[in-house]
């Protein structure tokens, strides 16, 4: 491990810094920028591939002990100021991690039961919708064209770091994803407010995908004529939003199998 210090505002990383994280997307080079120690130490345990780490002064004993000394990793020093105008976060933990996230197919997304983003611009939603996969056993995640980067800065925080571990695709168009799950043998089920099915009646022993639509929009019209809709009872209000929708209608998915 090297270290060095960026004391200079017009630093060609600092500049790339700032504009992964104004614009949420990758560098140039296809990495993502992870904020947090928590972020880091994931990276690590899930051994992807890690371009840079950049820390505070204040920061640098915690991420030192973080880092095992054999990584080939420069840590990059930045004063507390440089590092706020670099971190998409109002109050910063002292570390940016630039890191390669392993995208995947959808034929192995949809294994035995994927999770399908359809413009789910929120990133945070999109990041929290990861992460309930993983917990309950989805063999991936797809982001449909319209939703959310996975690369956001608010993404990789709300997935907590389900996105270094989950299968994922990005950016996939809707008929390149129906041919997909059609050529996979996965049943598709559509979340709505009013759905034909509760989802205590729905099958998800066979391979199957969960499609989680906007908030404003619900699901497409092209996915929702070719799903079942499922929907989460609920009492007094007449529907959850899309994270919250999509971690019952998970769980259920885990129950069932298990």
């Amino acid at each position: 491990m090297r270290v060095e210090t960026i004391t200079s505002r017009g630093n060609p990383l600092v500049k790339m810094l700032r504009k992964a994280s104004s614009r949420g997307t990758t560098t140039p080079q296809g990495f993502a920028l992870a904020e947090s120690p928590r972020l880091l130490a994931e990276a690590l345990s899930a051994g992807i591939e890690i371009r840079g780490v950049f820390a505070t002064e204040a920061a640098r004993p915690k991420i030192e002990r973080l880092l095992p000394p054999h990584l080939n990793v420069t840590l990059r020093i930045l004063d507390e100021k440089l590092f706020a105008e670099c971190a998409a976060t109002v109050r910063p933990q002292g570390v940016l991690t630039l890191v390669k996230l392993p995208r995947s197919s959808c034929e192995v997304t949809l294994g035995r039961l994927a999770v399908v983003l359809d413009s789910v611009r929120d990133a945070g939603n999109a990041g929290t919708i990861v992460r309930s996969a993983e917990a309950f056993g989805a063999s991936g995640a797809v982001f449909l064209k319209g939703s959310a980067s996975p690369a956001h800065p608010k993404t990789l925080r709300a997935a907590a770091g389900s996105l270094f571990r989950l299968p994922f695709v990005y950016g996939i168009e809707r008929e390149e994803f129906l041919a997909a799950a059609a050529a996979a043998g996965a049943k598709l089920y559509a979340a709505a407010a009013r759905g034909d099915v509760a989802i205590g009646d729905a099958d998800f022993s066979a391979p199957a995908a969960v499609v989680i639509g906007s908030e404003a929009h619900g699901v497409a019209p092209a996915l929702h004529n070719a799903a079942t809709a499922v929907a989460v009872p609920t009492e007094r209000v007449e529907s959850l939003n899309a994270a919250a929708a999509a971690a019952v209608i998970l769980y259920e998915a885990a129950r069932q199998r298990r």
